[in-house]
């Protein structure tokens, strides 16, 4: 894929720069259709909400955001299309894609303008076959025909499935969920590296820059990460989008300030136009809000 090419100063964090957030997410405890989270995850057990988020993003000009299901339920993703708040430009939804109404499930939802994709919870299903079953093929063409998103909630274990399905279906346009999950606990790069390099040759595969500290194991610093990041950055170049994973990033102790700094450190010396494709102008091209 060769090195992308270095510049010799990095663009500092400001609180002017611009940021359009491609992946939060907003529940309440025990909501429409809301499990997750529970007890069990401490930091995140509490209702996450547009004024929460406006706090934790005091100071930082963000333009907006997608937000994103958490749950894998109708409910909750009727739920999120009740939220009126400015800050939410896009939403990507849940529906049962194997479902025999689906389709006409994906055109009632596609009347809210907001309604940008669906995003099944694929690292959920034991199956990792799952995304190429025939009986999916409907659900599918229901998302072509309403022009959505497929946002892929993959493992490792998914990558060359995934290509299977990118390539049988080049009209969805696929965003990859959080550099697909690398086993950056335990440090390992292959073949996750190999397979994301083979994704990224595939036009209609785009990639979230979110999510990577809560795959690292306690006391592993964002450092760690160099790897992971530079080579999702010389794979995915422009169609590389910066996302906060809000508020899950705070299982990892990460504040949503912390993230910005460390994937600014993380990519290296940029030009001040390759930061502002990666924190805004790529997840606005890729949901296609305010092009």
């Amino acid at each position: 894929m060769g090195t992308p090419p270095r510049c010799p100063q990095a663009a500092p964090l400001t609180v002017t720069m611009r940021i359009f957030d491609s992946h939060v997410h907003f529940w309440q405890i025990g909501g429409p259709g809301q499990s997750w989270p529970d007890a069990e995850w401490p930091a995140l057990y509490r209702d996450f909400l547009p004024p929460d988020l406006q706090a934790e993003t005091s100071g930082l000009n963000l333009t907006g955001c997608v937000l994103v299901q958490s749950q894998p339920d109708d409910r909750d993703t009727d739920w999120m299309l009740t939220l009126d708040d400015p800050s939410i430009r896009g939403i990507v939804g849940w529906v049962e894609l194997s479902a025999a109404d689906a389709p006409e499930r994906i055109a009632t939802l596609a009347r809210d303008p907001r309604l940008r994709g669906l995003r099944p919870m694929l690292q959920g299903i034991a199956d990792s076959e799952w995304m190429l079953r025939a009986d999916l093929s409907p659900a599918i063409e229901a998302m072509i025909a309403h022009d959505l998103r497929f946002d892929a909630l993959v493992e490792p274990r998914h990558l060359p499935l995934l290509h299977r399905f990118a390539t049988r279906w080049p009209a969805v346009s696929i965003v990859i969920d959080h550099g697909a999950k690398p086993h950056a606990a335990r440090g390992e790069l292959d073949p996750w590296r190999a397979d994301i390099a083979a994704l990224a040759l595939l036009p209609n595969l785009w990639c979230k820059l979110s999510g990577l500290r809560t795959e690292q194991a306690v006391g592993q610093t964002s450092a760690s990460l160099r790897p992971y990041v530079a080579h999702l950055v010389a794979c995915f170049g422009d169609r590389l989008m910066w996302g906060s994973d809000w508020p899950v990033l705070r299982h990892a102790g990460d504040s949503y300030a912390d993230w910005i700094a460390a994937t600014i450190d993380l990519i290296g010396a940029t030009t001040s136009d390759g930061v502002a494709r990666l924190f805004e102008g790529a997840a606005r091209e890729f949901y296609a809000i305010d092009v």
